[in-house]
């Protein structure tokens, strides 16, 4: 099992054609560095796909999830450029999303 101990959501959308190293160069523009036991989450624009960036403390994990329909309830930049989530609050992210059905 992969140890989260904080969970960070970038507001700006990423390019979802990324790779792990770009995925990691926009960690550490955003967050300043990707910590260990960190996951970092990003959504494209349209906010139907989302990336996760996870640092395991050895090396990273890059996991993607794409909707067929609806889109997640993503905050805007004028939030801020990133959040720090609750275990909570990613569950509610990743489950539920808005349909535009």
């Amino acid at each position: 099992m992969i140890r989260i101990d904080a969970i960070w959501l970038a507001t700006e959308p990423l390019d979802m054609r990324a790779g792990t190293e770009t995925a990691l160069a926009r960690v550490v523009a955003v967050f300043g560095v990707a910590k260990p036991h960190n996951a970092y989450l990003f959504a494209n624009k349209r906010a139907n796909r989302m990336k996760v960036l996870i640092h395991d403390g050895f090396g990273v994990w890059l996991a993607s999830r794409r909707l067929n329909r609806g889109r997640f309830v993503w905050p805007g930049s004028w939030q801020g450029a990133q959040l720090e989530l609750s275990a909570e609050q990613l569950q509610a992210l990743v489950q539920f999303h808005r349909c535009s059905c």
